[in-house]
């Protein structure tokens, strides 16, 4: 989703982009959308229930209550004129068939990863990869986990050449604020080459 505002901002349009925060089960996409956002987050979440705890794997994430079940939504404005439209992606299998309608016009993705669970940001990789969808993976440093450097992550995934790896905290606006730029300069190289190579 890549919009104009009708309304003017100084001599150029408004510019809203859509974004993608994807991850596995508990890595902490709901935490990242509501700290950067700049208005109240919408959030579709639920109780873990009984029935749940069959299908979804709490194993290192023991503390969590609740997940979501539709989105997160959130919105950042990154300079003047340019914001970005965030949607929290449900991390569960049985809530993928969401993904395709949220990932929809999206500029691009962030993938949470979660090192002590690294294997469960997988299906996000293979997703926005198959799609040709830019994306960054942000490892969320979490207290106690043991610390990775990007280069050993990018390789653990298997990452295509080039795509960044950054290590943040979702519960800090400014750190997920660099990921958000880092995403959306990527995205933009992307997009830009993309161009280039189709008139070439």
């Amino acid at each position: 989703m890549v919009t104009e505002h009708s309304e003017a901002v100084g001599d150029t349009a408004a510019l809203a982009l859509k974004i993608l925060v994807a991850g596995g089960f508990g890595v902490g996409k709901t935490t990242l959308v509501g700290a950067v956002s700049e208005i109240r987050p919408l959030r579709t979440e639920e109780l873990l229930s009984e029935a749940g705890q069959l299908v979804d794997d709490t194993d290192g994430v023991d503390q969590k209550v609740t997940t979501t079940v539709a989105m997160d939504f959130g919105r950042i404005t990154i300079r003047s004129g340019l914001s970005l439209y965030l949607f929290g992606t449900p991390g569960q299998d049985r809530f993928w068939f969401l993904w395709d309608e949220l990932s929809q016009g999206a500029l691009g993705a962030v993938v949470l990863a979660d090192t002590r669970r690294l294997e469960d940001c997988f299906p996000a990789v293979d997703y926005f990869e198959h799609r040709r969808i830019p994306f960054v993976v942000a490892v969320n440093c979490f207290t106690g986990a043991r610390a990775y450097g990007a280069h050993d992550v990018s390789r653990a995934l298997d990452l295509d050449r080039g795509t960044p790896v950054v290590l943040c905290d979702a519960r800090d606006r400014d750190s997920g604020k660099e990921v958000l730029i880092r995403l959306v300069e990527y995205a933009g190289r992307m997009h830009t080459a993309r161009l280039l190579d189709s008139v070439g």
